[in-house]
């Protein structure tokens, strides 16, 4: 677990299931950097590490013992293409019941990484029982035709609710005046994020529109890569990295428009919560359509390059939004956590009487 949007929807589905009725287990790769092992273990659940996968033939023995040892009935895997790992294990160790879910897809410019995961698709469907996904593109991306369950990553839609004071607050912790032009990003520092066109991005903004900040939160192998480009743009003193936060609903409150120009996404999880607290929102055209809950969330494609981002920008800031209850609209049923837990509750209890 490093603190991604994954690890943020695994834990928002068990903090509102029936813990009477479904309790969960959590393996976890020794080298992960944020496990919420106090909150796992409040809510009667157990933490059990493993070598990371990499380290392939350790990782199965120890699975392979782990899944004899314990008992457990059900494996869900939310590791997409890599499920084939655990779940291959957990076939050998006799589990009955094994959920490969896609919460991914694959993106340009990762050849080696596409090369792998296009060689692993190949296995998606042979050790899996049953599979899942987080939108029917990820679920088609990963799974071709075959038969999968779509379960929404679903959110506690009042904490994201709009609130005066707090953006107020956290504005003035950021040296935002009334009219700053706050635009956001959250999401870990690797290349599929694109953090690094976003920075080119925001100094294009930046030179039309001096008073303005950008608000990056999360961590990653290329953070100190970003920081250092922010550095030679000159536009340091305008960006702001807050790393990995557990007050993120706050942050939204303070942004006057959410970017996230990714090369790829399963969903992109962030643009919902950024929709449920009101922010018009800008994705690259290689996010889902699925993710857009509304009329403010619009798609730019990256091939506009700067110029047509920063425009895009600019253009949307000038629009007037009122954030207050965006989330009413019934679009936003299907994310609201306290309706879909439920659903994956049901599943699992379901999945359960199959086994003998």
């Amino acid at each position: 677990m490093v603190g991604g949007g994954v690890e943020a929807v695994v834990m928002n589905y068990y903090r509102h299931i029936d813990h009477s009725k479904v309790q969960f287990d959590f393996l976890v790769d020794s080298d992960s950097t944020l496990v919420p092992r106090d909150e796992i273990e409040s809510l009667g659940g157990r933490v059990f590490e493993i070598p990371p996968y990499q380290h392939v033939v350790k990782y199965q023995r120890e699975l392979q013992r782990l899944y004899k040892q314990e008992g457990w009935n059900i494996v869900h895997s939310h590791i997409n293409a890599l499920s084939v790992f655990p779940l291959r294990a957990a076939k050998k160790a006799g589990v009955p019941v094994r959920i490969a879910h896609s919460h991914s897809m694959s993106g340009k410019g990762e050849f080696a990484k596409n090369v792998v995961k296009g060689f692993l698709k190949l296995f998606s469907t042979r050790y899996p029982t049953n599979l899942a996904a987080c939108t029917e593109h990820a679920g088609k991306w990963l799974f071709g035709s075959s038969r999968f369950t779509v379960f929404n990553n679903a959110i506690d839609l009042n904490v994201f609710s709009f609130n005066r004071s707090i953006r107020d607050e956290r504005r003035t912790e950021l040296g935002a005046k009334g009219d700053t032009l706050v635009l956001g990003n959250i999401g870990r520092f690797i290349s599929q994020k694109n953090q690094l066109f976003l920075l080119d991005v925001f100094k294009a903004v930046h030179a039309q529109n001096p008073d303005s900040i950008l608000v990056i939160c999360g961590d990653g192998k290329l953070r100190p890569q970003a920081e250092e480009k922010a550095c030679s743009l000159g536009i340091a003193s305008a960006v702001h990295f807050l790393g990995q936060i557990s007050d993120v609903q706050d942050i939204y409150q303070a942004l006057d428009l959410f970017v996230l120009p990714s090369l790829y996404e399963g969903l992109g999880m962030v643009a919902i919560e950024a929709q449920a607290s009101g922010l018009p929102c800008i994705c690259s055209e290689r996010v889902p359509n699925e993710v857009a809950l509304s009329s403010r969330c619009s798609f730019v494609p990256l091939s506009t390059g700067v110029e047509g981002w920063s425009d895009a920008i600019l253009a949307a800031h000038r629009d007037v939004v009122d954030r207050s209850d965006p989330h009413t609209s019934r679009a936003f049923e299907s994310y609201d956590i306290f309706k879909a837990a439920p659903k994956l509750e049901k599943y699992y209890l379901k999945l359960s009487k199959t086994v003998n």
